[in-house]
């Protein structure tokens, strides 16, 4: 059997590595058009500013260590230009002298990745912008901040006490991963960052409240966000240096503009060879990885998979997905029965020390597909015990079921980064294995002071979402608090730093004592700072015969949801 595989990196590369695992006798050919077959591109930011010296360290397998490990016959700097599912051949195209070859297969795999979406915008082939997308992008972008030192020669190199330091200015237009990477690590090696993004918030898979706290998080390192506001062309000023137009009509200097607007998935062979496209204009699969036709598969970023939590079509261009599709496909080939589950879309981003991670589906996917059997809640626990030195809070938004209880979703943000890590991914575990927040509340974790609570954030988040269900704790949200009575049961200084219009306060240790004050003819709605207070004042109220909820998140919520102006 012969087996060509289009494309390296994540997809193609664990594809191919697995297969010749499973087949010794398979005649492996994989080709990639760039000069490196296998490489961490998630990595790239991190070169650039100079965490990750040597670009060496990019490198996940080199052409030698397929062909001497592996027995594979890769070809870099290579391009398949057409396909032939007739005849069962590709045709490729040697990228520096232009050769073509013909080559035939039994299956062929596609992982040609998804290309940076780069518009027809005035100035955008001016020097000084970049996208980021390959390590040769990284080398490059690295040359040309290197001669931005040119400049410097002279006194402010000289030896001794340096007054003066010239500014440099970077504008990184686009929000998501790359983009705040980018932000991120331009700011840490002396940049003054301008972050635009077209939409309303960053990081697009995150509610609107919990990307508000990422980007508080970038400007209080410095990083101008510009929000709603997308941009419209570039223009080169005297002295080489860039000015970048936002479409409001501002304009902001640049000595670096990286691109960052997001990837298109790159199906032009899968087109010319008459393959299904699906409705998000991906490769469409099926759990084998089989497009339409059966001995053509195809993984990573240029396919669409089926969400898991709520099945629709979508794309997911993730390093894990791509290696976990890429093992799938060589089982495949090999006469395995493996599937590929779908995808939760499980994703971390650290910016600044701190992170902000999120598994399953979000409440405006679940509002957009018209879905009201759900319910969520806010909780704010520390990142490990209290009493132990270095706790930070999390800030974490749970979905699930109101009719089952099932686990939907999950977002946190912190600034513990490996704390935020380990509630994601059991959360993302627990999910995958259509477990209930009632599964959360039994759910045994490590503990150690240092790095849990005996009653862990994913724990819980679990008992929070059962008292809900159980009807232990009726909740509401700040969007509901219209026509109730609102009681704050926090202390009387707590009010001087903030406090709710027209909130009666009792401290939680006077409620007992002054019951008559409250209203037995209206819903009442407790607050305190992070709302376990407010349950504790809840039960009491419940079982005094009031009608009462807890307003989820408390104040630390309502930050969220209505920022101060």
């Amino acid at each position: 059997m012969k087996v060509v595989i289009i494309g390296g990196v994540a997809g193609g590369a664990s594809c191919a590595a697995r297969l010749r695992r499973l087949d010794e006798r398979a005649e492996i050919v994989m080709v990639e058009r760039g000069p490196y077959v296998s490489y961490a591109n998630c990595g790239l930011p991190y070169h650039i500013s100079g965490v990750i010296e040597r670009e060496a360290s990019l490198l996940v397998a080199s052409e030698q260590v397929f062909r001497t490990n592996f027995a594979i016959d890769v070809r870099t700097e290579c391009e398949a230009i057409a396909i032939s599912p007739r005849d069962k051949t590709v045709t490729l195209r040697d990228v520096k002298t232009g050769a073509i070859v013909h080559e035939s297969y039994d299956k062929l795999v596609l992982s040609p990745g998804a290309p940076s979406v780069r518009p027809d915008l005035p100035g955008i082939d001016l020097a000084g912008i970049f996208e980021v997308r390959t390590v040769p992008d990284a080398r490059t972008i690295r040359e040309w901040l290197a001669r931005g030192t040119d400049f410097l020669a002279g006194m402010y190199n000289y030896s001794g006490i340096q007054f003066l330091k010239p500014e440099r200015h970077a504008v990184v237009v686009g929000g998501g991963f790359i983009g705040l990477e980018m932000a991120e690590n331009l700011a840490h090696i002396g940049f003054e960052v301008t972050l635009m993004e077209m939409n309303d918030q960053v990081l697009a898979p995150l509610d609107r409240e919990m990307a508000r706290m990422v980007e508080e998080h970038l400007k209080l390192h410095g990083v101008q966000v510009v929000l709603g506001d997308g941009v419209a062309g570039f223009r080169q000023l005297e002295g080489g240096r860039l000015e970048v137009a936002a479409r409001s009509g501002r304009t902001y200097p640049a000595d670096v503009a990286i691109l960052a607007l997001g990837v298109r998935p790159d199906t032009t062979l899968a087109r010319s060879a008459g393959l299904a496209i699906g409705p998000r204009g991906g490769i469409r699969v099926d759990a084998q990885m089989r497009t339409s036709d059966p001995d053509i598969l195809a993984v990573g970023d240029a396919i669409e998979v089926a969400d898991f939590v709520t099945g629709e079509a979508s794309l997911v261009a993730l390093a894990g997905p791509a290696n976990r599709q890429g093992r799938i496909a060589a089982d495949v080939i090999a006469g395995r029965p493996s599937r590929f589950r779908g995808t939760q879309g499980t994703s971390i981003i650290g910016l600044f020390g701190a992170a902000a991670a999120w598994t399953g589906v979000s409440e405006k996917t679940l509002k957009r597909l018209g879905d009201t059997d759900y319910e969520k809640i806010y909780l704010f626990p520390n990142s490990h015990a209290g009493y132990y030195p270095g706790a930070k809070v999390l800030g974490m938004k749970v979905l699930f079921r109101k009719s089952d209880g099932k686990l939907l979703g999950a977002q946190a943000l912190g600034e513990d980064g490996p704390a935020v890590d380990k509630r994601i991914s059991a959360l993302s575990v627990a999910l995958q294995l259509g477990a209930s927040v009632y599964d959360l509340e039994e759910a045994e974790l490590c503990y150690a002071p240092q790095f849990g609570s005996a009653k862990d954030a994913v724990n819980f988040a679990g008992m929070v979402a059962a008292d809900v269900l159980r009807g232990d704790m009726p909740l509401a949200h700040w969007d509901e608090t219209d026509d109730a009575f609102l009681l704050d049961v926090r202390q009387p200084v707590e009010l001087t730093v903030e406090s709710v219009p027209g909130a009666l306060d009792i401290p939680l240790g006077d409620l007992r004592q002054r019951l008559d004050e409250l209203p037995r003819d209206r819903e009442i709605h407790v607050i305190c700072r992070s709302a376990q207070r407010a349950y504790y004042a809840t039960r009491v109220l419940m079982q005094n015969g009031f009608k009462v909820r807890n307003i989820s998140g408390g104040m630390l919520a309502r930050a969220l949801i209505q920022p101060a102006a």
